[in-house]
């Protein structure tokens, strides 16, 4: 049985919508609104913030508050390396999704010899860097964090030399670069990037699992794909950001896409996932309680994430 043990990560700093931050709390209030004392039974450790930040000015344009990113980067990784090294599965509830960089960092220097893979249920990329981002927002940049990509090529933005700096050190955290092989991720849902992205993912021949091709499959189907194309890995981490669910009821997400998965379908696919003995590592992220109605979106996620950590449990 999987000792689970539950960190929070109430940073939405690499957002470029507020909110995301009170998406743990929502999810926790989800939980007792269906008069479930899930939250009860686990060891749960809070990280330290740097959301103070969102009241000051933004210094680097195209990497916005990259410096409270690092900081995050760096208590984040220590708390998961020390989380799997005590032999607890870290179970990361977070506010955005610029974050799951460091969760990765944190895997990788817990295993730095093993080969890590990841499976990225979004309808985004996130591997924009500070030289191609349209937006200057963090959390579409975790992934080239991960992979330790700068994407030269498509490069359409000068950065000044702090910002270069703080990027380095973010890609080099744990002094291991890159974490994962771009070859060693799976996009599901994957909808919603720019031309800088599909860049990488063509260079790399990244797997992209679509939302026609989950539901045409079926979760066994996709889920014995994942892992045959994963099968070289020692570790996989899965990182579910809700705004994979189709626009109609992921409305309480920053970034909503038309074309994502439904309920069921996320939910059947991830439990799918959890019962694979490689699986390290379950994340949850980008709810934002702000746009939402009536929690829905926190009642999802927490319904996903109650019988993910049953399954987990159990095998």
């Amino acid at each position: 049985m999987k000792n689970i043990k539950i960190i929070e990560v109430k940073s939405e700093i690499g957002a470029g919508t507020r909110g995301a931050s009170l998406g743990v709390e929502a999810i926790k209030i989800a939980a007792l609104d269906f008069m479930s004392n899930f939250f009860v039974h686990f060891p749960t450790e809070a990280i330290e913030t740097e959301n103070k930040l969102l009241f000051e000015p933004i210094e680097s344009p195209y990497a916005k508050r990259i410096k409270g990113l690092l900081t995050m980067y760096e208590r984040i990784s220590k708390s998961v390396c020390e989380t799997v090294k005590a032999n607890w599965f870290p179970v990361l509830l977070s506010g955005d999704h610029s974050t799951a960089g460091a969760t990765i960092a944190g895997l990788k220097m817990a295993h730095p010899k093993s080969k890590l893979g990841v499976i990225w249920i979004d309808a985004h990329a996130d591997l924009h860097t500070p030289y191609t981002t349209p937006s200057g927002n963090m959390h579409g940049m975790p992934l080239a964090t991960a992979i330790a990509e700068d994407n030269l090529e498509c490069k359409v933005h000068e950065i000044d030399e702090q910002t270069s700096k703080s990027w380095n050190a973010l890609k080099n955290i744990g002094k291991i670069a890159p974490k994962v092989l771009p070859e060693d991720i799976v996009f599901i849902s994957l909808r919603d990037y720019e031309k800088e992205e599909d860049y990488l993912i063509k260079q790399y021949g990244m797997k992209v699992i679509t939302t026609s091709e989950v539901r045409r499959k079926g979760p066994e189907a996709i889920s014995r794909s994942v892992f045959r194309y994963l099968s070289d890995c020692d570790y996989i981490y899965v990182s579910f950001d809700v705004d994979s669910l189709d626009s109609s009821i992921s409305k309480g997400t920053g970034t909503p896409v038309s074309n994502g998965l439904r309920e069921r379908e996320a939910e059947d696919l991830i439990s799918k996932f959890m019962q694979h003995r490689k699986i390290c590592c379950f994340e949850i992220t980008e709810v934002n309680p702000t746009l939402d109605r009536e929690n829905l979106m926190a009642e999802i996620a927490f319904n996903i994430l109650q019988r993910s950590v049953n399954v987990l449990m159990m095998n």
